[in-house]
């Protein structure tokens, strides 16, 4: 019997996501773009995230597109994150493929 070409994981990030972590949780995400083919991010429910990890996270996106992976968020972005997304602008030029990414909302007809 054939075994699963990949094992889907989440990568668990910590409960503080910003400039003084970015960049050890862009070598997490990187290591896994080396070993995976979809790559798929748990953020914690509650974490603190600031504009460098939404930037991290938009980089990555358009990292897996360019090679054919599939990046998503466990859950739609929430708390911290979502606030970041707003006070940002991003929310406002979210286009429907943004949108289902960061928020989970599906195109509808």
């Amino acid at each position: 019997m054939d075994t699963p070409k990949q094992y889907y994981e989440s990568i668990n990030l910590p409960g503080v996501l910003s400039i003084r972590n970015v960049s050890e949780l862009h070598s997490k995400i990187s290591n896994e773009f080396h070993s995976r083919d979809t790559i798929i991010v748990s953020i914690p429910e509650g974490a603190e995230a600031d504009l460098s990890f939404v930037q991290l996270i938009e980089s990555s996106r358009r990292q897996a597109k360019s090679q054919g992976k599939t990046f998503r968020l466990s859950s739609p972005a929430s708390g911290s994150v979502l606030k970041v997304l707003e006070r940002s602008g991003f929310i406002e030029s979210f286009d429907q493929e943004d949108a289902n990414f960061w928020l989970h909302k599906e195109v509808s007809l």
